[in-house]
C-alpha cells in the first residue's frame, strides 16, 4: 500500500498575540493539510487553549516553552519530535514595548530569536523560516532606507529598535544555513475592513488626543512635524503577506518591508482622523520639543490620552521605507499594501465604539 502523505507542520511564536493568532487561522485555512505548534510562554497557557478552542484544536496544538530558555523551554522528547517534523517556522515573540528595559528585550528580542534559530537549523524538514523583524531596526536613519540595507552604521531611539537590529544581523548570519524570509512591518494597527485591533497605540494615541480635545469643547491641534512620513500597516495586509511570503520560493532569501509605500505626513494623518472622528481641521500646533517636555508629566500624558513621550519621535522622523521588492514579490498573491487613507474610516470607527473599553484605556488615562 502507498504510504499516507504526511501532513505539514508550522511552529510559531507570538501566540496568542494579536497577529499571531490571526495569522494562525490564516494559514490553517489556506492549507487544509497543515498544522500548528503553538509555543506559549506558562502564564499565556490558558488564554492560547481559550483561542485554540474557537479556531481548530485538532490541527492547532498549544506547547508549553519558552524562546528565552535553552531549546525553548521544551523537555528533550518534545524538541526532538517538533525538530523532526517541522516544515515552517513563523517567528513572532518579541518585546514592542518602546520604553522596554534594555535587559529584558536583549533576552526576548535577541537570545529568543538565537534560540528559535538553533531550532530552525536542528529542523530535518524546513523548508522555511519566516522571521518578523520591523521597519524599525533602520533606526535614526532618515531619508529612503531599501528593504536590502540593514546595517548602516545607525544609531536607534530606544532599546526595542537597537535588539531587533542586532537580532535581524543574527538571522542574516544564518541565511547560508537557515531558509529564512525577513518580513518588517511598520506600525500595525487595526483590520482594514472591520477597523478590529487588540491594543489602541502607536496612531491610536492621536485618537485619543483628538477625543479628549472634543470632550473639552476644544479644536484638536496637530502635533510633530508637519512634513514627517508617519508609516501604519494594518494588520489584515501583514497576516496574508507573511503567510504568503512563506511558501513562495521566490521571497527566500528576500528581505520584504510591509510598510505604506505613499505614507501620509503627519499632518495629514492628524487632519484626516481629526476629520473621521469629530469632523473638524486641528487647529494650531504643539512643537515636537514642547510635546517631548510635557509628555514627562504624567497629567499632561493623561490629557493628551495616555501618549508615551517614547512615541513623539516617530511623529518626527523624516524616512520613507522602499517597499518595491514586497510590492512585486506579494502581487503575483493578489496583495499591495494599501493606503492608510482607504481605510481609516473602519480604524477610527472601531476605536470610537470601544475606547471607553477597559481593555484598551491605557494605565496613565
Amino acid at each position: 500500500m502507498p504510504a499516507t502523505p504526511r501532513s505539514q507542520l508550522a511552529l510559531l511564536t507570538g501566540f496568542p498575540g494579536f497577529i499571531g493568532r490571526r495569522l494562525v487561522r490564516q494559514l490553517l485555512d489556506q492549507e487544509p493539510d497543515l498544522r500548528v505548534a503553538a509555543l506559549v510562554e506558562p502564564r499565556m497557557l490558558d488564554a492560547a487553549r481559550t483561542v485554540a478552542e474557537s479556531i481548530d484544536s485538532d490541527r492547532l496544538e498549544i506547547v508549553s516553552g519558552d524562546i528565552t530558555e535553552a531549546r525553548l523551554g521544551l523537555s528533550e522528547s518534545v524538541y526532538e519530535r517538533l525538530a523532526a517534523d517541522t516544515d515552517y517556522v513563523f517567528h513572532l515573540a518579541a518585546i514592542y514595548n518602546l520604553a522596554v528595559p534594555l535587559a529584558v528585550a536583549q533576552r526576548v528580542n535577541v537570545e529568543g530569536t538565537a534560540n528559535v534559530l538553533t531550532f530552525s537549523r536542528s529542523a530535518q524538514q524546513l523548508k522555511r523560516l519566516a522571521y518578523v523583524s520591523t521597519a524599525y531596526v533602520a533606526g535614526k536613519r532618515t531619508g529612503v532606507v531599501y528593504e536590502h540595507e540593514l546595517a548602516m552604521g545607525q544609531d536607534f531611539k530606544n532599546h526595542y529598535e537597537s535588539t531587533k537590529f542586532q537580532a535581524e544581523v543574527w538571522v542574516r548570519d544564518c541565511l547560508d544555513e537557515v531558509p529564512t524570509t525577513i518580513l518588517r512591518p511598520a506600525i500595525v494597527v487595526g483590520d482594514s475592513h472591520t477597523g478590529e485591533t487588540e491594543k489602541f497605540d502607536g496612531p491610536y494615541y492621536l485618537l485619543r488626543a483628538i477625543s479628549r480635545a472634543r470632550r473639552f469643547g476644544l479644536r484638536p491641534v496637530q502635533f510633530g512635524r508637519a512634513t514627517a512620513a508617519f508609516n501604519v500597516v494594518p494588520v489584515d495586509y501583514v497576516v496574508k503577506a507573511i503567510g504568503a511570503a512563506a511558501g513562495d520560493p521566490h521571497t527566500l532569501g528576500e528581505t520584504l518591508h510591509l510598510v505604506d509605500p505613499e505614507p501620509l505626513s503627519t499632518r495629514q494623518l492628524v487632519d484626516l482622523l481629526s476629520h473621521e472622528y469629530a469632523g473638524v481641521s486641528p487647529r494650531g500646533q504643539i512643537p515636537p520639543a514642547v510635546a517631548d517636555v510635557a509628555l514627562r508629566l504624567p497629567w499632561m500624558r493623561a490629557l493628551l490620552g495616555g501618549t508615551p513621550r517614547e512615541s513623539i519621535i516617530y511623529m518626527n522622523h523624516p524616512v520613507v521605507y522602499d517597499a518595491r521588492r514586497a510590492v512585486e514579490l506579494l502581487a503575483p498573491h493578489g496583495l499591495r499594501p494599501p493606503r492608510f487613507g482607504d481605510y481609516a474610516a473602519p480604524v477610527v470607527r472601531f476605536f470610537a465604539e470601544h475606547e471607553r473599553d477597559p481593555r484598551f484605556v491605557p494605565p496613565s488615562s
